[in-house]
């Protein structure tokens, strides 16, 4: 998610998905937030995010706030385990993921958040 929008605003790193890589399963599989919300917030900061500590947080708090009420308005949660149905702090709920193939859900999720992030900042 981080990925496709950087390269959308032209920016190439090798670290981009190094930094988001603990995103998945509801960051590392603990049941926070879905990793496209938290990809989302991260990208959002690659176009308005501050360049100093002094500068002003507002547009960026601003656009990250208008992103997380639309993912949620359009999808009903913003937390991995609300929108997959599926616990994956446990082994049992990664078995499940796996047996439903939800990860297509996920993959929906992650493109649908990206263009989010395109529509309102980019």
């Amino acid at each position: 998610m981080l990925l496709a929008v950087a390269e959308h605003k032209g920016i190439r790193s090798e670290l981009i998905p190094r930094i988001a890589t603990g995103f998945c399963g509801g960051l590392a599989h603990t049941g926070g937030n879905c990793g496209a919300v938290s990809g989302g917030v991260l990208a959002i900061g690659l176009y308005l995010g501050r360049n100093s500590p002094a500068d002003s947080t507002d547009a960026c708090y601003e656009a990250v706030r208008k992103f997380m009420g639309q993912f949620s308005k359009q999808f009903g949660a913003l937390g991995c385990p609300q929108l997959t149905g599926v616990q994956l702090d446990t082994p049992e709920g990664q078995a499940e993921f796996q047996a439903k193939g939800q990860i297509k859900q996920c993959t929906n999720y992650v493109g649908e958040a990206a263009g989010l992030v395109v529509e309102l900042v980019g």
